[in-house]
């Protein structure tokens, strides 16, 4: 079936928000769950944080994927500042994640990307990254940062041009991922 492409609004906030808990390989949800007041879940604060208008996990970075009218999958990109991000202030789960950032300044960041599991292999997530290399045609390149465990979106990122920089070890404080580190891929722009 067809892919089609088109920019998120405010009310694909859920569908956003456990799309980024995927890609985040459940850090998001992990971190929400601390959030959640009494009655939340951490989906809801997941939810309640993409439907803002302002930040870089927000509607307004997002672009969605469907199949047969369904969200398969979804992305979330903006342009990363030229200045790094000071990293003493920060969370330490969150400091690997800037470090990397900081190693790919004014680039063109997919800050996540993920394909919901039914549609997985139908080229979604090829067609995610080709919306954010037009998204970032005028940076210098793209960037990502993955779980080192993830190893088909690693393939994939390196058959579409990505190579890896940089890497930093995962955080856990109680959460848990496949991989030990976090690897930023980035892809040059030709202009």
């Amino acid at each position: 079936m067809p892919i089609t492409l088109r920019a998120a609004s405010r009310e694909d906030a859920r569908d956003l928000a456990r799309i980024i808990d995927i890609a985040g390989e459940g850090l998001p949800g992990h971190l929400w769950a601390r959030m959640a007041g009494p009655g939340e879940t951490p989906l809801d604060v997941g939810t309640a944080r993409a439907a803002r208008d302002m930040g870089g996990f927000s509607w307004r970075n997002a672009h969605l994927a469907e199949v047969d009218g369904q969200v398969a999958g979804g992305m979330i990109s903006y342009r990363l500042g030229r200045d790094p991000e000071p990293l003493d202030d920060l969370p330490p789960l969150f400091r690997p994640l800037q470090a990397l950032e900081n190693r790919a300044p004014g680039s063109h960041y997919i800050n996540a990307i993920a394909t919901l599991a039914p549609f997985r292999g139908r080229g979604v997530g090829r067609a995610l990254m080709a919306q954010a290399a037009a998204l970032g045609a005028d940076a210098p390149e793209l960037s990502l940062i993955v779980s080192s465990g993830n190893a088909p979106a690693r393939r994939l990122y390196a058959r579409l041009g990505y190579s890896e920089r940089a890497r930093e070890p995962m955080v856990g404080n109680g959460w848990r991922a496949t991989g030990s580190h976090w690897v930023l891929m980035v892809r040059p722009l030709i202009h």
